[in-house]
């Protein structure tokens, strides 16, 4: 585990955030240019080492938060951490107005759409959502499983 200096030195490493001391020896980190009144992404970190990043909605950590969009971060690694934070504020960051899509195509020639809709990858056949996914990574893994390309 972290100690709590060290997950400090991680978190500050991202400039775009900025310290607030709280109560109790505690500390949130806030991203102040995000689109969206929310604007703390590390909550509550404490000297003991206990602290949470605010993910949100996002899949990718749908197993890990709690209702409010937390994840505890008291476990996680140098790596671990500096992949939530920066998905944290990627998160805060995005414009959800734009939407991204692809076609994709089998070999039996069915055509699908995969897009990024709400934070979310979607798989869409004839405009009805066939699966979804935390990262276009998973989306796409499962997609080339399948047999599926690409339409350029």
């Amino acid at each position: 585990m972290l100690s709590f200096e060290e997950k400090q030195a991680i978190i500050e490493s991202f400039p775009q955030l900025s310290k607030k001391e709280i109560s109790l020896n505690r500390v949130n980190y806030h991203f102040e240019d995000s689109l969206y009144e929310k604007t703390i992404v590390v909550e509550k970190l404490h000297p003991n080492g206990n602290g949470f990043v605010y993910v949100g909605d996002l899949l990718k950590y749908d197993s890990l938060s709690n209702d409010k969009g937390l994840v505890n971060i008291r476990d996680f690694d140098e790596r671990a951490l500096r992949e939530i934070v920066q998905d944290a504020i990627d998160y805060l960051s995005e414009d959800l107005e734009t939407p991204i899509e692809e076609t994709w195509i089998g070999q039996d020639g069915v055509i699908i759409e995969l897009r990024h809709d709400q934070r979310d990858w979607n798989i869409y056949f004839n405009n009805n959502l066939e699966e979804s996914f935390g990262t276009r990574e998973a989306a796409v893994s499962y997609l080339k499983e399948e047999g599926f390309k690409i339409k350029k």
